[in-house]
């Protein structure tokens, strides 16, 4: 149960200090929040739980495919927001859009030959 409570803690003192840092140099802030480090994070918990090559490596693989659906979003929210749209309508659209594109790729992706 602490492992737990540890790793939410740590989680969300990622995201405070990347909102904190946000305030002052957004551009900073957008470096730190594109860093990988939830999947990194993720793996090694992961891998403490379960030493498994192979499930890590389809892991590792299947955060990379799962990576892509997520980019349009990030491309389409400043986008809405420049073009006079509420922040949460944005912000709405741009999850939705990631959640349709998430299920396109569960769908096709197998049927591609991804191993997701």
């Amino acid at each position: 149960m602490w492992t737990v409570v540890a790793k939410a803690l740590l989680a969300g003192a990622m995201i405070a200090a990347i909102s904190e840092v946000g305030k002052r140099l957004p551009a900073t802030a957008a470096i730190v929040a594109s860093l990988p480090l939830v999947s990194v994070l993720g793996m090694i918990f992961l891998w403490h739980a379960k030493p498994d090559s192979e499930n890590m490596a389809a892991h590792a693989q299947a955060t990379f495919w799962y990576v892509l659906p997520s980019l349009p979003m990030f491309l389409l929210i400043p986008a809405l927001l420049r073009g006079g749209m509420n922040f949460w309508l944005a912000l709405g659209i741009g999850c939705a859009l990631t959640v349709g594109l998430y299920l396109l790729m569960m769908h096709f992706g197998p049927r591609l030959g991804l191993r997701i």
